[in-house]
């Protein structure tokens, strides 16, 4: 249901976006449901320059989308049925429960109201400082450019009104902190903000705020340090810039790669080194409920909690004064196999009819699955299979994870108990 139901938002968006009213005459129904598709999966992969291909009415279509994408189609549904006073039923509260990413239905409906105030106060916050660098340049149509930005952000979608994103603003503390701010709070989770508000000290924090917390921290120094160092002296990413402007560059795009898809360099000039980086960190993505993709940051911490734990011969994981069972070492093994295989699979579909651009289809098939929305340009020169398979990674890369959690999250009793074997590893 929960799929369906994207899909069809996918098909309606598309259709709005085909119509005259929402272009300027040079957008087809496949572009169309390809940009409908990459904003409702928050990705921000785009065919055609959003602020030059597509009208006011298309870019609003092109907000909403993404702000029902990002937040949950069904947060939104169960909002309006409250405003309504009609009570969620359980089948409206199951589906919720998925598409929230949550084991249980107790309490949905505060999360949903968390989640829409969180939205709302950061996206207006957002879009009012902003508008003090749009406004001056643009007058009354910053207003909206403002607006756009920052629902785009928060919701880590990538759309931009400009065809080099915001390259143009490279070196502007105002743009360079107001917008990863804003895809750093989406990211995060809305559990977590939560968790923040009501505990408001960090031993009061659950385990799971304490690991997105420290695992965000940690990956964005790692992807703003080892993007300077591999790019400082490159003339086509930061070698030309300031000093000032190329640590601004190397903060964005070190944070930028957790799924949100702005960029204020050329993506495509980047180094390989720095674009297998980059393609790891969308792989790891965001935070659990929240506007982001990837196997999420919980998921690559637990992963390396078991490793350590593997070399350490222990039998269980610890963290901050918490153990995790082996039931959360299968569920992050089946989810990052399941991952791997998908994004290795559509490299491969891609490169049998596109060879020689081995790097860039790589990188365009792990932003589509991390729903980050980078690109090196290799997104327009695909044929009709390759848009098709992107689509349809950007697709299971948003409503594929909530699928296989509730999968993950179903409890079986074995009726049938075998004797141990042995299989010799390594």
């Amino acid at each position: 249901m929960l799929g369906l139901l994207y899909l069809v938002f996918i098909v309606i968006g598309g259709l709005l976006l085909w119509l005259p009213v929402s272009h300027h005459g040079d957008i087809g129904l496949s572009e169309a449901l390809f940009t409908s598709t990459s904003a409702v999966t928050v990705t921000g992969l785009v065919l055609a320059d959003t602020g030059a291909a597509f009208t006011g009415f298309g870019q609003a279509v092109i907000a909403l989308l993404i702000q029902f994408g990002g937040l949950g189609l069904m947060t939104f549904a169960v909002l309006v049925l409250s405003a309504l006073g009609i009570p969620v039923g359980m089948p409206q509260r199951l589906i919720l429960r998925e598409d929230l990413n949550q084991t249980s239905i107790s309490n949905l409906t505060v999360l949903v109201r968390v989640i829409i105030v969180v939205a709302l106060v950061c996206e207006g916050v957002g879009a009012l400082l902003l508008a003090f660098v749009f406004v001056p340049e643009y007058g009354l149509n910053g207003i909206w450019q403002a607006i756009f930005h920052s629902v785009s952000a928060f919701n880590n979608a990538g759309f931009a009104l400009h065809p080099d994103s915001l390259s143009q603003w490279v070196g502007n503390p105002l743009i360079n902190i107001v917008i990863t701010l804003l895809f750093i709070m989406g990211g995060i989770g809305f559990i977590v903000v939560g968790d923040i508000y009501q505990a408001r000290r960090w031993r009061q924090l659950t385990l799971h705020s304490k690991l997105m917390l420290v695992g965000t921290a940690f990956l964005i120094v790692w992807g703003c340090v080892w993007f300077a160092l591999l790019e400082w002296t490159n003339p086509a990413t930061l070698g030309n810039l300031s000093v000032g402007d190329k640590l601004w560059a190397s903060w964005f795009q070190g944070v930028t790669p957790r799924t949100a898809g702005f960029n204020t360099i050329d993506t495509a000039g980047m180094h390989d080194s720095t674009t297998v980086m980059t393609m790891t960190l969308m792989l790891v993505g965001g935070g659990s409920t929240s506007t982001a993709g990837g196997i999420k940051v919980t998921t690559f911490a637990v992963l390396l909690l078991a490793t350590v734990a593997f070399f350490r011969r222990q039998t269980t994981l610890h963290a901050f004064g918490r153990a995790l069972g082996v039931e959360e070492v299968l569920k992050v093994l089946a989810l990052t196999m399941i991952s791997m295989l998908l994004v290795l699979s559509g490299i491969f579909v891609t490169a049998i009819s596109h060879d020689g651009q081995f790097l860039d289809l790589a990188f365009e098939v792990t932003s589509a699955f991390g729903t980050v929305g980078l690109s090196r340009g290799a997104t327009g020169e695909l044929d009709g299979v390759g848009r098709a398979l992107i689509m349809v990674i950007m697709f299971i890369g948003r409503v594929g994870p909530l699928a296989l959690g509730f999968f993950l999250a179903t409890r079986t009793v074995p009726r049938v108990k075998y004797p141990p074997g042995q299989v010799y590893l390594g």
